[in-house]
Formats: structure tokens, sequence, C-alpha cells
């Protein structure tokens, strides 16, 4: 019997191809039918390896989940952009790859970037999704954010709306 390993890490340079990956598939599988098709793929467009790489040589906070061998899955990080909420932190981005959704990853990644938050002292965090986004909506819910603002994105002249989640200290 195979052992498998997972492990969250701050990603690296040399994990731009992987990231991208999952970025691709995550993204064409979450918002396919939510954000218009050319701009959905505009956006995934976009990121492909060099964009990873120039963000984490820059300094963007990317949490890579590894599963096996394999990256299955990210999440970005940093100060809250919303001046109007009261957080201090916000998760950006937190993806995996389809294959490896409804595993529990999900959560371990949340867990772990909300950790690298609040050692930086950026807590409580935000976190926003696509209103449309049922299964992201829901997933930030289970882990008890409170639903506290909303918003509006505009793709292609297509209004969409969010919300923002937030979680208290120790929550």
């Amino acid at each position: 019997m195979a052992t498998r390993t997972i492990r969250i890490r701050i990603a690296e340079p040399d994990d731009a191809s992987g990231l991208a990956d999952v970025h691709d598939k995550s993204w064409a599988e979450a918002y396919l039918g939510i954000i218009p098709g050319a701009a959905l793929n505009r956006m995934i467009g976009r990121r492909g390896p060099d964009w990873w790489r120039r963000a984490i040589s820059s300094g963007t906070r990317i949490l890579a989940l590894d599963f096996h061998d394999s990256i299955a899955g990210y999440a970005s990080f940093g100060p809250n952009r919303a001046s109007g909420l009261h957080a201090r932190g916000e998760i950006y981005e937190l993806y995996l790859a389809p294959e490896y959704q409804g595993l529990g990853l999900g959560r371990r990644l949340f867990v772990a970037a909300r950790r690298e938050l609040a050692q930086q002292g950026l807590d409580p965090v935000v976190v926003w999704s696509l209103a449309e986004n049922e299964r992201a909506i829901g997933f930030y819910a289970h882990l008890g954010g409170i639903q506290t603002a909303d918003g509006q994105e505009i793709f292609d002249d297509v209004r969409r709306g969010r919300v923002a989640f937030i979680w208290s200290r120790g929550s």
C-alpha cells in the first residue's frame, strides 16, 4: 500500500507551473456559468507560469498544498484590501484542483493560511466569494465565517454579486 503525503508550505518560484495548472483547472470548474466565458478565459489566460513566478519572486504570500508529488491547491493572503471591513488580514484566493476537492484539504489549507496571517498580526480575517459560487459560500459558512458585507464585480458588462465572510480572532 502506497503512503500519500500532504504538506502545506510557502510556495517557491519552481512551483509556478503547478500553481498555474491548479489555477486553470479550478477556475474553469468553479466559475463556469458564473463568469461569462470570454472574460473567464481571459482571466485564466493571464495567470500562466511566468505570472506565478513573478508573483512569488515579488513577495506575494502563497501557500502551496502538496499531495504526494503534485501541487493540489494554493492559497494567497495578506493585508485586508477593503478598508470598510473590520479585518486586518485577507485570504485573497483559496483553490484546489477539482480532483482534490471534498477530501478535507481545503479546510487544512484555510487553517494554514489563517495561521500565517495570525503570525503576522493580521487577524481578524476576511474572504470574499462570488455570491453565485454556491460551493464556496457553503465552504466558508461551514468553516464558521460570518457573512458581513456584499458588493459587486463586473465581468464583460455582467454584474455579479460578491459576499464577504469574516472570522474573528480565535474562531
